[in-house]
């Protein structure tokens, strides 16, 4: 079985079964339409998420938004 480690958010996260972006945030149970992601220092576009390619070593940044008021 292969195993990618990533960084996500700063702790190291091996997965087996996220090759994409979306695939990530789905093993995660992650809501796609409401965080902003940044690979490699790179923001990636929402709708690139399905086909965005996750490499070993990437480095994830997840950023939440959050409502208030």
């Amino acid at each position: 079985m292969f195993f990618m480690r990533l960084i996500v958010n700063g702790e190291l996260f091996e997965t087996s079964k996220s090759e994409t972006l979306l695939d990530l945030l789905e093993e995660l149970r992650i809501g796609p339409e409401r965080v902003a992601v940044e690979i490699n220092i790179t923001i990636v576009k929402k709708a690139a998420y399905s086909t965005f390619r996750l490499k070993e070593d990437d480095r994830v940044e997840i950023v939440n938004f959050v409502g208030g008021g």
